[in-house]
């Protein structure tokens, strides 16, 4: 696969937590360079972001990050927030104890009630799959297959490890045709992205990628 294909499925992404709005700037700007797939930045800098960029580029945020466990209500706020920042596209975590509890009701729930306060944006579920049993991983393909959310997501790049091949062809095995997959995390050179696009990945979550084509200039 040509790079430039490749980097038109990146979000290009950059969450960490000293993150200052010059570096995000210049995320922005080798987004847009790039032409990737989206932006993906924290919450706090939406607005300045979706103003600096204008029609360029969609921003994507996060919500529940990295963790999951903010009560439904919080996530529906930092949702309908995020959105009239101007947010093109939402990435959720879920509430991993009511995957531990089998509650994939209440998960389900959730994800519903995320998606009514994206106001008709993309929403990404992220499941967390380093944290997760095999059965629990296919459930939540179950549930995310069954939900009004358009993309099922490895990981947040905050936990033990992000994506892996076996997750990724799980979840394009178990997770609806109609459903699109993004893999997150780890994902450092174009070797490994070529990989889980090939294996179904629709979304790639990575910083890095955009960066291996800057040093190759």
């Amino acid at each position: 696969m040509e790079q430039k294909e490749i980097l038109s499925k990146v979000d290009h992404t950059l969450l960490a937590q000293t993150a200052t709005w010059e570096e995000i700037k210049v995320i922005c700007d080798d987004a847009v360079a790039y032409q990737t797939a989206s932006v993906c930045i924290p919450p706090s800098y939406v607005k300045q972001a979706a103003e600096y960029l204008g029609d360029k580029m969609p921003v994507c945020t996060v919500i529940g990050f990295p963790n999951g466990y903010n009560t439904t209500a919080v996530k529906i706020f930092e949702t309908a927030d995020a959105v009239k920042n101007g947010a093109e596209e939402i990435d959720m975590v879920i509430n991993l104890g009511w995957v531990k509890e089998g509650r994939y009701d209440l998960v389900k729930e959730e994800i519903q009630a995320v998606k009514k306060a994206c106001g008709g944006k993309l929403l990404k579920v992220i499941i967390e799959t380093c944290l997760l049993t095999e059965e629990e991983k296919i459930r939540m393909c179950r549930t995310v297959t069954e939900s009004d959310a358009e993309y099922i997501k490895t990981s947040t790049g905050f936990s033990t490890h992000g994506a892996t091949i076996d997750d990724v062809k799980l979840m394009r095995e178990h997770t609806g045709s109609d459903k699109k997959v993004k893999a997150a995390g780890g994902i450092s050179s174009f070797a490994d992205g070529e990989a889980f696009v090939k294996l179904g990945a629709d979304r790639l979550g990575t910083s890095r990628l955009v960066k291996a084509a800057k040093a190759q200039q």
